[in-house]
């Protein structure tokens, strides 16, 4: 794993602006705290481009969408996008509603994303392969290495697939990783505090793979040192090692999980 990456954040500490949903607000923001970034959760279409501009990353997450927030999610992204600011967009449960769908083509048709971050079901949904949703969960399987690749070549970008193996892809190249924990499914807002992580990775110095590549092993290697503790029965009890473990020091944790 691309320490480097991680303590870059730490010591940069990036002012992430997360227009992102309102069930995951509160715990996106400790959870990106903890990490070491700077969280700001402004949803206004008023002061979106501003905030933006302020920022060294912005996410954009459609959990709970309403078009006044998808103004001010393409006023943001394309503020952000005329600074070079990185962009995550997180499109949750776009196969779920036409409305969905069609809200986050119009972000597309205005916004680059520097990587889209999603399940499987919802990432091949954005490229017209069938994969079985509920919700916003994927609960189907496909050629995950396939729909990575043709996400990231059809919108030009860099696709970060999650799941049980995430896959990472720029549309010419595949990275795997295999570090997670199956409780992070047990907590409602574990993709999406994920989101802001990577926002915050893709702030420092290296390619967007690499970048990619080291939010997600170190969000699943937290992941699986916060399962390891004694104290953990089950989601309610994960919830706060996990939180602690996204802010120890990279050399104590990753010593307790190697």
């Amino acid at each position: 794993m691309n320490l480097g990456i991680i303590n870059e954040v730490r010591k940069t500490q990036p002012l992430i602006h997360n227009i992102t949903n309102a069930v995951v607000m509160n715990f996106s923001a400790n959870g990106l705290l903890a990490f070491g970034g700077s969280p700001i959760m402004a949803n206004a279409k008023e002061d979106a481009a501003d905030v933006a501009r302020l920022s060294q990353g912005l996410l954009i997450n459609i959990g709970t969408l309403t078009e006044e927030q998808l103004e001010a999610m393409i006023r943001a992204g394309k503020a952000a996008n005329e600074a070079d600011i990185p962009v995550v967009l997180d499109p949750v449960g776009v196969a779920a509603t036409e409305f969905r769908t069609r809200s986050f083509q119009s972000i597309l048709l205005e916004v680059r994303p520097t990587a889209i971050k999603g399940n499987a079901g919802e990432l091949a949904h954005l490229v017209d392969i069938e994969v079985e949703t509920k919700g916003v969960e994927s609960i189907g399987t496909g050629n995950n290495e396939g729909i990575a690749r043709k996400v990231a070549e059809k919108y030009a970008t860099t696709a970060v697939l999650t799941g049980e193996v995430d896959v990472i892809s720029d549309g010419t190249e595949i990275k795997t990783n295999h570090t997670g924990h199956p409780l992070l499914e047990k907590v409602t807002g574990a993709g999406c505090l994920l989101g802001s992580v990577l926002a915050a990775s893709l702030t420092v110095s290296g390619t967007v793979m690499e970048k990619s590549l080291a939010a997600v092993e170190y969000y699943g290697l937290a992941a699986e040192y916060a399962a390891s503790q004694l104290t953990v029965n089950g989601p309610g009890t994960f919830v706060p090692p996990f939180l602690d473990a996204l802010a120890m020091d990279e050399k104590e944790w990753e010593q307790s999980t190697r």
